[in-house]
């Protein structure tokens, strides 16, 4: 029966574990996009589509594929007729990802039993919105009836983070921690990169006149997450590319561009491969996690992007050479400061092989100090999930994984959890049964807890109340 309670699982191992041991652990939900300002303010949702469809490019891409009218995805149509327009595109999404999700969603948070179609629309939108509208229900009661600990968010470094100082002062189910993403600082060539650092001098209180200024100011803004309980960063690298530079080099490179200057491309990558370099030190020298997050290909539609602007699903999957470039950033991390923990995410599941290769040249002191992240964007599915875990087991220690998260700008989102559990269990339980793992519970089934939460509890080093070592189970 479709999404039973043991959908996923095809055998009885895999339903062992899954039930016994990965079901009920909590969640650490180490990279999503949800805003630290909604969080704390708590408010309820206006309805289901503000809660399901707002900023969902994932839904918007398939209503796009069905033919739904730009007016009834990102729009002046009423959100109800939004919510139909979705409604009708769902059951032709069978075999997608996001049908089994939209009907756990429903399932999970509000009890919702009944297909979603135009027939039954009218009926589950009355339904979940009497729900929206009950005290649980907000921000805050969603991330507290999903099992959530730990939540970090993604911030730029002129940040305040002053919802994050709120939170930890009026939240005490869940934690939300910044996370530190200095894509503005490494986009040199950007649009408005001069009146960025303008903003950094504020945020930092030192100057941003120069190169030198800026690594001061960064360095400083660092400093000040952490001291807010950041243990992460994280880097959009759609395109990857190194060249070395000489400090006086680009210092150059930086003058030139805030007099306004365009760069050339040799330029812009020496000044890039610099900053990074000099941030890896940061990061290392705080015991960070960084992330990579390489190989989307940005805003492939001219005509949509001038409309709406980035991150309204009209990206795709870069296929450009990799290994060269991460080998020299790493290899020169390595051999100055270190190498931070990183985790290293491809949305290009075809440079999989690759970086588990390279990954296993910087292993030491730390359990998975190098991870193969989880199977991210197009590859959040079940094959890409299976693909992913299956080559991180083939390649290095799946035992170490740090697991899943949501990467979502969605409250509904952690229903993800439970369907990459289910994903794991189900490969475990798979292993055990073919004779290529042993068929002992209390082995797999301390694997299934420890890649669903105590991995990450461990790795990160999250401060949290009551605990000195970090998150704890």
């Amino acid at each position: 029966m479709f999404l039973n309670e043991d959908f996923m699982l095809s055998g009885e191992t895999a339903r062992l574990l899954f039930h016994n041991h990965a079901k009920t652990m909590p969640i650490i939900d180490y990279h999503c996009h949800l805003d630290p300002r909604e969080i704390y303010e708590d408010q309820p949702f206006e309805n289901l589509t503000a809660a399901w469809l707002y900023g969902d490019h994932y839904k918007w891409r398939l209503m796009r594929a069905n033919g739904v009218p730009e007016s009834h995805i990102t729009g002046d149509a009423s959100d109800y007729d939004k919510f139909l327009a979705w409604a009708r595109t769902l059951p032709k999404a069978v075999g997608n990802p996001l049908y089994s999700w939209t009907h756990l969603e429903l399932r999970r948070f509000f009890g919702v039993e009944e297909m979603l179609n135009e027939a039954t629309a009218p009926a589950i939108w009355e339904k979940v919105n009497r729900k929206l509208a009950e005290p649980g229900f907000t921000r805050r009661g969603l991330i507290r009836s999903s099992g959530v600990k730990v939540i970090c968010t993604t911030d730029d470094p002129a940040d305040s983070l002053e919802y994050h100082k709120l939170l930890s002062g009026s939240e005490t189910a869940f934690q939300v921690f910044p996370t530190f993403r200095p894509d503005k600082a490494l986009n040199i060539d950007a649009e408005g990169f001069a009146a960025w650092t303008l903003k950094l001098e504020s945020a930092s209180g030192l100057p941003v006149k120069s190169y030198a200024g800026l690594l001061d100011a960064l360095r400083n803004r660092v400093a000040f997450f952490h001291e807010q309980g950041c243990r992460l960063s994280d880097h959009a690298l759609d395109v990857l590319r190194y060249e070395a530079g000489e400090a006086e080099a680009v210092e150059a490179i930086f003058a030139k561009r805030m007099q306004g200057a365009a760069l050339s491309p040799e330029e812009i990558t020496r000044y890039r491969t610099e900053l990074l370099t000099a941030l890896i030190g940061f990061y290392h020298d705080k015991d960070w996690t960084m992330q990579l997050h390489l190989h989307a290909y940005r805003n492939n539609n001219t005509p949509m992007f001038q409309r709406l602007g980035p991150d309204t699903g009209y990206d795709g999957i870069n296929d450009l050479p990799l290994t060269t470039a991460l080998s020299q950033l790493l290899d020169r991390a390595e051999s100055g400061s270190g190498l931070p923990k990183t985790i290293l995410y491809s949305l290009n599941p075809g440079d999989y092989p690759a970086l588990l290769a390279l990954l296993g040249c910087y292993q030491k002191d730390t359990p998975g100090k190098l991870q193969l992240g989880s199977g991210w964007w197009y590859n959040d599915t079940r094959s890409g999930m299976r693909q992913q875990l299956t080559l991180l087991a083939e390649g290095s220690l799946l035992g170490n994984f740090v697991g899943m998260l949501t990467d979502s700008r969605s409250f509904l989102s952690y229903t993800r959890h439970e369907y990459f559990r289910r994903v794991l269990c189900g490969l475990l339980g798979e292993l055990a049964e073919r004779g290529e793992a042993p068929d002992d519970l209390e082995v797999l089934g301390a694997m299934a807890r420890d890649i669903s939460y105590n991995n990450a509890a461990g790795y990160f080093g999250f401060q949290t109340a009551g605990s000195e070592a970090g998150v704890t189970a």
